[in-house]
């Protein structure tokens, strides 16, 4: 299945989640009106009660959608996790943390992992120095993130830094050098307290 590249608010919406972690898709559209937080279609405001199955699809699609991943790209880092010490679900979402593209947006870089995706894929980003291209990177505690000498004074970049931004305590950043650092792996109860990821192994594993 190929990543989704269509408007945030539409999955957000059928999904009824905020896949951007801030609201925003439910925030007032360009026509004036506030848009609707129930599934699109006639028979949006009325669907039925969601199987267990589909209780657990939708728990994985919320966070597919979130890290912006395509399905292959999902089940191997699931999998990856599964060979890991600890719970399957918390190794899970720790190594999507983990990207690189993940860590540039917690980093304040990118307004939306999407464009922090984007920087990556384009040759902006950096890490321990050295161009990293590759968005699903997997970076470790105590690497530094940082944009190149060219890249330093992008547009997205400064536009990015001045909205106002959240920093994990997991990373740090620092806007005279531009560049961060990846302290420490995050503990599970410090993002995305809303997925519940026990359903996501349930569904890999039915």
């Amino acid at each position: 299945m190929a990543r989704y590249t269509g408007p945030s608010w539409k999955v957000s919406r059928r999904l009824k989640f905020s896949t951007l972690e801030n609201g925003k898709e439910f925030a007032i559209g360009k026509n004036g009106k506030a848009r609707r937080d129930y599934a699109p279609g006639q028979h949006g405001q009325r669907r039925g009660k969601i199987s267990e199955y589909g209780t657990q699809l939708q728990e994985k699609q919320k966070v597919r959608f979130i890290y912006g991943v395509n399905e292959k790209q999902f089940r191997n880092t699931f999998e990856k996790a599964g060979k890991m010490a600890g719970k399957h679900g918390d190794n899970f979402l720790i190594l999507l943390e983990s990207r690189l593209d993940n860590l540039v947006y917690r980093m304040g870089m990118a307004q939306t992992r999407k464009q922090a995706r984007q920087m990556v894929n384009h040759g902006h980003i950096t890490v321990d120095g050295k161009k990293v291209d590759i968005p699903s990177y997997q970076c470790k505690p105590g690497q530094v993130i940082g944009l190149k000498e060219t890249s330093k004074k992008l547009k997205m970049v400064q536009e990015a830094l001045d909205t106002s931004h959240i920093m994990k305590e997991y990373v740090t950043f620092d806007d005279h050098k531009m560049e961060g650092t990846y302290v420490r792996y995050p503990e599970r109860e410090e993002f995305l307290p809303e997925i519940r990821e026990n359903l996501i192994v349930e569904f890999y594993n039915r």
